[in-house]
Order: C-alpha cells, then sequence, then structure tokens
C-alpha cells in the first residue's frame, strides 16, 4: 500500500516551485490561484526572494503548503492508499484525500500560519531538539519537573530525536537538568515560537473559527493525524483533530508505526526536501 506524507514548516529553499510552474500548466494556474486568495505574490516570493523572506510566517506555511498540492497534482494516477503530513503538512495531506478543496485549504493555511505569528509574539517562547535519551518518559518527566513554566514535548519526529518547547526560560532549564540526566544533546532550535504546546492556544482559537466554517467532505482514505497517530476517515474528527493540533504534540514516529501496521509498504514524500523520508527510515529501520 502507498502511504503519501507531506512536510511541515522548515522545508521551504529559494526558488522553490519554479521548475513546477515552469512545466505545468495546471501548477501555472495553481500559483496564480494562490496568488489571488492571498493577496500577494506568493509566487514571486518562492521564486526570486531570499531565506530570510522565506522565513516569514505568512510566506512559510503557504509556501510549503503550496509546493506540496501541486506536486500531488503533478502526479499521474494519484490515488494513495493512506496520507500524512508532519504538522502543517496535515492540512496538504487534507487536499491530497479529497477533505478539503484547495483554495479552502490555502485560506486555512494563511489563517493558521498569522495566528501562530501572533500567538509568539504575545509570549517570548522557543523550541529545543533533544537527542541521545534514555526513553522519551525520560524527557516528559524532566518537562513536567519544570513549575510555573510551559515546557511540553512537542515532536516525536524519530527514535532517538524529539523536540520539546515552551517558555524561553522554561527551555533554558530544560536544557540544564537534560545535560544533567545525561541526554547526549538539547540544543535551541531557530524558531520563533513554541509551537505544539499550551502557548499556542489563542491561535488554536483563531483557527477553531475559520475551520468551522469550512467545508470538510469524507476523504476518499484515511489521513493519519498528528494529535491520534491512527487513521481517521470522520470529517468531524478529522476537524476537532486539525484544531488540537497545535496545543498537542506531533506524534510522527507513531503515525508512522501504525501506518506500517495498517499496511503501508512504500511512503513517498510529496512537497519541498526529504526531511521526513529520512525520519520515516530512522522509525522503520
Amino acid at each position: 500500500m502507498k502511504a503519501y506524507v507531506f512536510p511541515g514548516q522548515g522545508s521551504q529553499f529559494t526558488g522553490m516551485g519554479k521548475d513546477l510552474f515552469e512545466q505545468s500548466e495546471i501548477a501555472m494556474q495553481m500559483f496564480n490561484r494562490a496568488d489571488e486568495i492571498l493577496g500577494f505574490s506568493l509566487s514571486k516570493v518562492m521564486f526570486e526572494g531570499t531565506d530570510e523572506e522565506l522565513k516569514q510566517t505568512k510566506v512559510t506555511q503557504p509556501a510549503v503548503f503550496l509546493h506540496s498540492v501541486i506536486s500531488a497534482a503533478l502526479i499521474e494516477n494519484f490515488k494513495p492508499d493512506m496520507v500524512a503530513g508532519h504538522s502543517l503538512g496535515e492540512i496538504s495531506a487534507l487536499v491530497a484525500n479529497k477533505t478539503l478543496l484547495f483554495e479552502d485549504a490555502l485560506k486555512l493555511v494563511s489563517v493558521r500560519a498569522l495566528a501562530m505569528q501572533h500567538a509568539c509574539e504575545l509570549v517570548p517562547s522557543t523550541m529545543a531538539a533533544v537527542v541521545g535519551y534514555t526513553s522519551e518518559e525520560q524527557v516528559e518527566n524532566i518537562c513536567a519537573e519544570i513549575k510555573d513554566e510551559v515546557v511540553v514535548a512537542a515532536n516525536y519526529n524519530a527514535p532517538g530525536q524529539l523536540v520539546i518547547s515552551g517558555s524561553i526560560h522554561g527551555i533554558d532549564v530544560a536544557i540544564e537538568k537534560l545535560k544533567e540526566a545525561g541526554v547526549r544533546r538539547a540544543i535551541k532550535l531557530p524558531v520563533g515560537g513554541a509551537f505544539h504546546s499550551p502557548l499556542m492556544e489563542p491561535a488554536r482559537k483563531e483557527l477553531a473559527e475559520a475551520i468551522y466554517q469550512t467545508t470538510f467532505n469524507t476523504p476518499v482514505c484515511a489521513i493519519y493525524q498528528n494529535v491520534s497517530a491512527k487513521a481517521e476517515t470522520n470529517p468531524d474528527v478529522i476537524k476537532e483533530n486539525l484544531i488540537a493540533q497545535l496545543t498537542s504534540p506531533v506524534r510522527w514516529t507513531q503515525s508512522v508505526k501504525q501506518m506500517v501496521t495498517d499496511g503501508a509498504t512504500e511512503f513517498i514524500e510529496v512537497g519541498p526536501g526529504t526531511v521526513l523520508q529520512g525520519l520515516i527510515k530512522k522509525i522503520t529501520g
């Protein structure tokens, strides 16, 4: 069974999508439609923008999403048996399995990006990568020990590779405690906020309003969602999980393992980069 997976923020690169635009009329139409919906030339920033310009939240998330859904649209006989996406990639996956229309999904991505940016501005916060720990429980317990600060496990990316998220002071304390506990490496990431933590609650509320006004169709195949790490086909459940995702951890390791259990024999990454392929090799290896 073929599982199609879609990357999240961080996979962007200068010049992304220009080859797609030049090779296909379908791609050209989708880029032009995206520019209309967003009210600025996303395609111009993707094709010609600097790394700094691409890092703007209002650009990054729509850019990765657009590259992913156009790439999927150009695959001949595209018939996924199952889909999944990492964080933002979950919305790309919902277009791929026909839960969401392209235009509706792009609007949600734009709302999500701006809402997350607003939440980041409210509380100084960040994330840190943790590698070489004894167990996931070890990291979770150390995070839970830090009182009066928000610090949580945010991304279960692969065995031995976790990301924690929280207030800047909380993350600093967590890094010290993790090193004292013998964890091989704990290092801050160059991100502007505590994604997938309770500090994203204001963004969750903004996104929820937009999602409740959007039509979610019955998908043609199951999506393995970040929140539940299991197959979902009920549009109402998919909606609630997509909302909860902003303040809940991304259970990527668990999702991939469940997809394998449910019959996935081939994973195809659709979108910019190959980050997910690397993680999947570590999970299934």
